[in-house]
């Protein structure tokens, strides 16, 4: 029975490491490019680089991080990550430059790729096999709330102390980060297992878990037409006379994931993974495209509500999945493998839709990346859907010969 104990206090530590880390990621994500333009006076083509320069540089190092959880262990590259994390926070409140914000974003980059990539790994081995999707996915409601609270607070800040209080708020956040870190108790068998493992991995099956593959390239699709929505909203909102909305776009967006939090989580280890990922990918096509269309401010926060429904389920289950697919000593190494993909499909999102938001506008440009949306449905049935399909018929076929 205490196997399957899932509200452990590790499980709590380590989610609560990632919601401080991803509260700054998404509160920066927000606000950086109000702060480029308003502050570095910086051109609209550019502020596409602020994200895109920040996650290549995340995911240069998490195939790395997932090499060293095999042989320094799973907290000591976490503890790396959320150190340096720390004290490229710091610096935001030195930025007088676009060149030197984004030298800083790379080293915000590397301590984002490392914790997160770390805190990943580490919860696939807290959660009980038994309760993987279901652990799994509250695991991913802490960024979810991350996803809310950041922008949410990183907008109101903004529109009334300014940039230097959002800064503030993400030195506290990374502070809190490391603390919880540092409570955080990793069993030895977990960071010892793969070093001890009879014929270790080389070359790029090093760096990469190949069956985590597959679900990777359906996240990169999906990760790209995301970024429209985490890159450009809040310029799109201004632009729109939705300002005031805007900070509760992402409300919005949470209450929806946490009201179907306790359901998708049950039925993706219940009834399958193509159960939930189907309709959530769905839901994040039609958000985008409700929000190319949104002329109300209840349009717009409608939009929301869809995406976030969608999104947030999908981050989940693909992560789930991917993990999954490895051994227990390979979940650090397939923890990086997705988020290598899901990471670059946002990175190169935002940069491509920065120059095509100046071409198309950004209506032009969520209409665009709501079709890409329904594109990663296509691609996920290809390269993962009919397997998953196939598997569950055989094993309900066992059960029922049993």
């Amino acid at each position: 029975m205490q196997k399957s104990k899932l509200w452990t206090k590790d499980f709590l530590a380590v989610s609560l490491t990632s919601f401080f880390v991803f509260v700054i990621f998404y509160m920066l994500t927000v606000t950086l490019p109000l702060f480029a333009t308003d502050e570095l006076h910086a051109s609209k083509q550019s502020l596409g680089l602020i994200v895109t320069i920040f996650l290549v540089s995340g995911i240069v190092f998490r195939p790395l991080a997932g090499k060293w959880m095999t042989t320094l262990g799973q907290k000591k590259v976490l503890l790396i990550g959320v150190f340096i994390f720390l004290i490229g926070s710091i610096l935001y409140m030195n930025i007088h430059s676009l060149s030197a914000l984004l030298l800083l974003r790379v080293l915000h980059g590397i301590g984002f790729g490392m914790s997160t990539t770390a805190t990943g790994a580490i919860v696939a081995n807290v959660i009980p096999e038994q309760r993987k999707g279901e652990g799994m996915g509250y695991y991913a409601t802490f960024m979810n709330l991350a996803m809310v609270v950041g922008p949410f607070v990183g907008l109101t800040l903004t529109n009334t102390l300014g940039h230097t209080a959002v800064f503030t708020v993400a030195v506290v956040s990374s502070v809190l980060a490391v603390l919880c870190s540092l409570v955080l108790r990793v069993p030895e068998v977990q960071a010892s297992s793969a070093t001890n493992e009879i014929q270790p991995a080389k070359g790029l099956a090093a760096f990469f878990e190949y069956r985590s593959l597959p679900i990777s390239v359906a996240g990169l699709v999906v990760a790209f037409s995301y970024a429209s929505v985490i890159s450009f909203v809040s310029i799109y909102a201004k632009e729109m006379g939705f300002t005031q909305a805007s900070s509760f776009f992402f409300v919005v967006y949470a209450v929806c994931l946490l009201a179907s939090r306790p359901f998708t989580g049950k039925w993706f280890d219940q009834y399958g993974e193509n159960s939930v990922v189907y309709p959530s990918i769905l839901s994040l096509a039609i958000g985008i495209f409700l929000l190319s269309q949104a002329t109300t401010s209840w349009g717009f926060l409608l939009a929301g509500a869809l995406i976030g429904l969608g999104f947030g389920t999908i981050t989940s289950s693909f992560q789930s999945i991917a993990v999954k697919k490895a051994s227990p000593h390979r979940r650090g190494v397939a923890t990086a493998t997705f988020f290598v993909f899901f990471d670059s499909g946002m990175g190169l999102g935002s940069f491509l839709l920065g120059i095509l938001s100046t071409a198309a506008g950004y209506k032009g440009m969520y209409v665009s990346c709501s079709i890409v949306a329904l594109l990663a449905i296509a691609v996920y049935l290809v390269l993962h859907g009919r397997k998953s399909q196939k598997q569950r018929i055989i094993s309900q076929n066992e059960s029922l010969g049993k």
